[in-house]
């Protein structure tokens, strides 16, 4: 497999996924803004809508969307317990983490990587954004290492590579404990610091 991906965006989660599991993948680095991977493809004729992750299977057919991925990872590795059995609530709940981080949090994170944002229209989405991760806040305050427990899953994998992008936007994470100490947690992971290290994310 190869799995097309930009250091430290959403795809990280996906590599973070694919080390988890033990899969035998390649990488390849892409321009986003110039639609060019770093072997000199053509990105938008792996991906039309131009963004990353993608995952190239070895019979070239091609799975896009992250949480897509994800799943998928999950499903076809179950003895990797990153994803609950198929119709189980511990299934369910991680579903539900998806969805939120995918259509909630990562969406209010996207803002604050447009150029110029700054005055109203950054306080308003400053605002939105602490709700989102108010919200995520609470799902830690029983003491769980995890977002369903003590289990890890491709939710905390996507959770900690967009809570993680507050360091790139200028917002404190420090004011989530919570938060903060599931990313450093989530970090000391050897999959997390092998996938990090090799987008050249850490050094």
């Amino acid at each position: 497999m190869k799995l097309y991906y930009m250091p430290g965006a959403c795809s990280l989660a996906s590599h973070i996924a694919l080390r988890e599991i033990g899969a035998d993948f390649v990488l390849e680095k892409v321009d986003v803004k110039e639609q060019k991977t770093e072997s000199g493809e053509d990105f938008s004729s792996v991906n039309p809508n131009g963004y990353v992750p993608a995952l190239r299977f070895d019979d070239d057919e091609i799975l896009t969307e992250g949480v897509a991925v994800l799943q998928f990872l999950g499903e076809q590795n179950p003895d990797a317990k990153i994803l609950p059995a198929t119709g189980t609530r511990e299934r369910a709940r991680v579903n539900q983490h998806l969805s939120f981080i995918g259509s909630e949090l990562h969406k209010a994170f996207a803002p604050f990587f447009a150029s110029n944002f700054e005055g109203e229209a950054r306080t308003a989405a400053e605002v939105k954004l602490a709700k989102r991760m108010d919200y995520i806040e609470t799902q830690f305050a029983d003491g769980r290492a995890y977002l369903t427990g003590d289990q890890f899953t491709i939710a905390d994998a996507y959770l900690f590579v967009v809570a993680n992008w507050s360091s790139l936007v200028g917002i404190e994470l420090g004011q989530w404990p919570n938060v903060s100490s599931f990313t450093k947690r989530v970090a000391a992971r050897p999959t997390v610091e092998a996938a990090m290290k090799a987008e050249g994310i850490l050094q």
